[in-house]
């Protein structure tokens, strides 16, 4: 359930100036001691611009309170979000910003002050330009600068990424030296806002992937923290890989990259158990008994995620999947008996073979019974199962 409460300040001051309406968006998590820097420094960065400060929090600390404490005295509207399921992480956060803005001109921007308030003026001026849907704020173009990055590591890290995501798309990011900032102006009427899918923290990468916009850059000094600790863990570096290969490849390719690392665990534990002796008809029920298991998991997290809430729930989904797979293994494992003893292939090659061809028949199982939202209204079903095929197979990916 989304809780919603709104403070405003006065009306700012626009007189002798050109005055502009821009909703600065700020996802926050546990950014308490930073809310009254941040709102402070917003003000003085925007006067002369209708501004207002949207803030959806997902946090579990007092930051609340703080933003409610800071709007009653701010000077420019100061208005609040606080959502008790946080879906889609920081993304997730700024794509209800978006929806939820009073301006289609919107900025984003991170809570902690290490996207400087101040460079605001310099998005708006660029966009006021004319000819651009994006106004980026790069650490990496002439005069910007990472160096708020806590160390070499993380520097290492992030360009590392960058350099990545630049290959995975090289036709949307052609003219974007900083597809990971989080600090970023968009007109919001240029985005299919409803499309949007975040899993983690880069929702710049996911707006520009997901269809061409026109792109401008200005330069930032990427600050350090002003209080309190970085979010940035090795969970959210997963998600940033799984949130590359969905966009790049599509959900079905995601499917795939998993069901490989599933089938490499499944050789590997057969090849370990019959190196000790295991018979190879005993060793192929383990492996795959451990690597269904291991492979839900992961398809939960990474593949199917954006379809969890419409679904069964997560017994049902495990039920589901772990009795496909046990009934695909029940036929599998007799072929390959067939393949090793008939035909005298290698046990590991013969396994290898059957379970690539029962790839796209788990694909469609999982997309379409594992995962199937519950029903309401009447749809055919060879309706249905044509329109989750192509949504599926096709969503989304550079073409």
């Amino acid at each position: 359930m989304e809780t919603v409460a709104a403070a405003r300040g006065d009306a700012p001051d626009t007189e002798g100036h050109s005055s502009m309406q821009l909703t600065i968006i700020v996802p926050t998590y546990n950014e308490a001691p930073n809310i009254s820097e941040l709102v402070r420094r917003i003000t003085t960065a925007t006067r002369g611009l209708d501004t207002e400060i949207l803030f959806v929090d997902d946090s579990s600390d007092d930051t609340p309170a703080a933003i409610l404490s800071v709007a009653e005295t701010a000077s420019l509207p100061v208005r609040l979000i606080h959502r008790n399921h946080a879906s889609g992480g920081l993304g997730g956060a700024v794509v209800v910003g978006l929806k939820n803005a009073h301006s289609d001109v919107c900025v984003v921007m991170d809570g902690d002050l290490q996207h400087p308030p101040e460079t605001i003026v310099e998005l708006v001026d660029r966009y006021r330009e004319g000819g651009v849907d994006v106004v980026v704020a790069s650490r990496y173009v002439s005069d910007g600068s990472s160096a708020g990055l806590s160390d070499r590591s993380r520097v290492l890290v992030s360009r590392g990424s960058t350099m990545l995501t630049k290959a995975m798309f090289p036709i949307r990011l052609k003219d974007v030296s900083d597809p990971m900032t989080g600090f970023f102006l968009v007109d919001r009427r240029s985005l299919d806002v409803d499309n949007l899918k975040p899993i983690g923290f880069k929702i710049l990468l996911e707006i520009l992937a997901r269809k061409p916009l026109r792109v401008a850059e200005v330069p930032f000094a990427f600050a350090d923290r002003h209080a309190g600790e970085s979010k940035a863990s090795f969970k959210q570096g997963l998600n940033f890989l799984a949130q590359l290969a969905l966009l790049r490849f599509g959900k079905m390719s995601l499917f795939a990259v998993i069901g490989g690392v599933g089938a490499v665990a499944n050789l590997v534990i057969m090849w370990v158990l019959q190196h000790f002796g295991v018979d190879y008809i005993l060793a192929a029920v383990i492996a795959s008994v451990l690597t269904i298991a291991g492979n839900f998991v992961l398809q939960e997290r990474f593949v199917f995620q954006d379809m969890k809430g419409e679904a069964s729930g997560v017994w049902s989904r495990f039920a589901k999947s772990f009795a496909f797979n046990g009934a695909e293994a029940l036929i599998r494992i007799p072929i390959i008996y067939l393949m090793v003893n008939t035909w005298h292939i290698v046990p590991v090659i013969a396994a290898a073979i059957t379970l690539a061809a029962a790839f796209v028949v788990r694909f469609v199982f999982h997309s379409l019974v594992v995962y199937a939202p519950r029903k309401s209204g009447k749809r055919s079903a060879a309706r249905e199962l044509v329109e989750e095929l192509d949504r599926q197979a096709t969503a989304p990916g550079e073409l």
